[in-house]
């Protein structure tokens, strides 16, 4: 028994692949839902193309000049486009051609917001992640109506579900996104296409109260917009602010939130661990799933797999850590970066992760590579 040898843990995997060419620290990345092609957006402006199998880049434009781009998106309902966010108060929307991106984006949103916080897609079949770890699944449904920008707001009751008052055309879910407002505690919901912003939650003449719950809670860090089977085809959103709190809101009442909680501290993915929750719709509660403590503070991105079997975090320590994201273990912690991280994300087929750090680099991985063959395999070949 002494001459056993215990079997080895598998190792943490390397890297399949390292994407070079940024000249400046990367920002956020996605995978195009359908087509293989990787996007990452940099500090210097720069948004790249990159070819998943040749691991080269496919194209690149000077998106948002020195203001840099934030944020870059990709999903199902864009079709061949994908959106990058500026520091420069503009979303823009770009053409993925045969040689690879349009050199003129094909249309601009100028929101006029200057922050730190990432844009959301409206997302209708989805499991999503805040850099506190919220989840929550929705179904394909055709987004209902929602209310446009009211300014001045005379006898509206902010808590009237938005067919009582004001109403817009029905608008398609996959052309809208959320994005911190121009004011500092608000969320605005924008229609892509027609450049126009449909709601602000609050709404304008309930967030000059000085009693509303944003008033105090300071920067919107983090936004996740989405359309639960529970909402009739709805929007809903969550948002997540300086203070640690997150709020969740129903279009149809942009007057109050539905609930709120505070699981940490401090927002921005600061504090030293991660939580993960569900949404009771029914009750319009958060449920508390697991929360993670980590050694070292610092969140910048969260993600998860698109089939629910994991999760991961991108660490201000340069690490990558991997979760089960059932039972809220740990499954491997990634070292490849030599800065901070600053977004993971996954392929729509599961296949690979990407990685994009303040090191200009771009890192693919691949979680769950075949095994090696055994020597008895070998042999009996």
């Amino acid at each position: 028994m002494a001459g056993l040898e215990r079997p080895r843990r598998r190792p943490p995997p390397e890297p399949v692949a390292v994407l070079r060419g940024h000249r400046a620290a990367v920002n956020d990345a996605c995978f195009h839902p359908s087509l293989p092609l990787l996007f990452s957006g940099a500090a210097d402006g720069e948004l790249r193309a990159w070819d998943n199998a040749s691991h080269r880049t496919a194209s690149s434009v000077w998106a948002h000049g020195s203001a840099g781009v934030y944020s870059v998106a990709a999903g199902a309902g864009l079709g061949n486009k994908i959106i990058s966010q500026g520091r420069d108060g503009t979303c823009k929307c770009w053409a993925i051609e045969e040689p690879g991106l349009s050199w003129k984006p094909l249309f601009r949103v100028k929101t006029s917001t200057y922050h730190f916080c990432k844009m959301s897609l409206v997302k209708s079949s989805f499991t999503h992640a805040t850099k506190s770890g919220s989840t929550c699944s929705a179904s394909d449904v055709e987004p209902q109506r929602v209310s446009s920008e009211n300014t001045e707001c005379h006898g509206v009751n902010p808590t009237v579900a938005p067919q009582e008052h004001d109403q817009c055309t029905t608008s398609n879910g996959h052309n809208m996104l959320a994005i911190a407002g121009e004011e500092s505690s608000q969320v605005e919901l924008w229609d892509i296409t027609s450049a126009r912003k449909i709601v602000t939650l609050p709404q304008t003449c309930s967030a000059n109260t000085t009693n509303h719950p944003t008033k105090k809670k300071g920067l919107c860090m983090a936004v996740q917009a989405f359309i639960p089977h529970e909402s009739a085809g709805y929007v809903n959103i969550l948002s997540s602010y300086e203070d640690g709190s997150t709020l969740w809101w129903d279009v149809r009442k942009p007057g109050l939130p539905l609930s709120s909680v505070k699981y940490h501290s401090k927002s921005g993915g600061a504090d030293d661990k991660v939580v993960m929750f569900t949404l009771d719709h029914p009750k319009g509660a958060f449920i508390l799933r697991k929360e993670i403590e980590l050694e070292r503070p610092g969140i910048a991105g969260t993600a998860i797999w698109p089939d629910n079997k994991i999760a991961a975090t991108a660490g201000w320590d340069h690490r990558i850590r991997v979760y089960n994201y059932n039972k809220g273990n740990a499954l491997a912690v990634l070292k490849y970066h030599s800065a901070s991280c600053n977004a993971v994300t996954f392929s729509s087929d599961c296949k690979l992760m990407a990685s994009c750090s303040a090191d200009t680099t771009v890192a693919l991985w691949d979680l769950y590579p075949p095994k090696p063959q055994s020597r008895v395999d070998m042999a009996s070949c």
